[in-house]
């Protein structure tokens, strides 16, 4: 003990350093806690399902746009994949369609709705249009996954 030796009193911590270090405290567990909360998980789960029941619909447009693309992004196109904005014509026009009472196959078929998805230089095969399809259904108007879900097995499509 240095002060007892020099005979002096060691200052009292002032009313500013209490409040400096109490702030300073405060502050770093704040960070510290936000920096727990944001996880780790910075790659792409490959062992997601696209069609995962109870997961809550993404409810902004941005959101809807983002969640449709990521869950869409391991399913195979015919000489190319799309561009994202190619693709983000399909969801709302099936969900139009399917609100209507369409069916899937009304949808599919080119005297119907003529919204199989494909474009000038990129397609898809029957069994990766209705896993699009169902991707979008579940992002954009999840109240019809379960009517397109029965229509496509009962046909023995899925």
């Amino acid at each position: 003990m240095v002060w007892a030796a020099t005979g002096t009193i060691p200052p009292t911590p002032s009313k500013g350093d209490f409040m400096r270090h109490t702030v300073i405290a405060a502050l770093t567990a704040a960070l510290l806690i936000a920096l727990a909360a944001c996880g780790s998980n910075s790659g792409h789960d490959d062992s997601k399902s696209a069609f995962t029941a109870g997961t809550p619909s993404p409810s902004t447009s941005a959101e809807r746009e983002g969640q449709y693309i990521y869950d869409s992004e391991d399913i195979a196109f015919t000489q190319r994949r799309p561009a994202n904005e190619e693709l983000l014509a399909f969801p709302p026009k099936w969900c139009a369609a399917l609100d209507q009472g369409h069916s899937v196959k009304w949808l599919f078929s080119f005297g119907g709705g003529s919204l199989y998805p494909a474009g000038a230089d990129w397609g898809a095969v029957k069994d990766n249009a209705y896993r699009l399809l169902l991707v979008g259904v579940r992002v954009y108007c999840p109240e019809h996954t379960d009517a397109v879900m029965q229509e496509l097995r009962a046909s023995g499509e899925y």
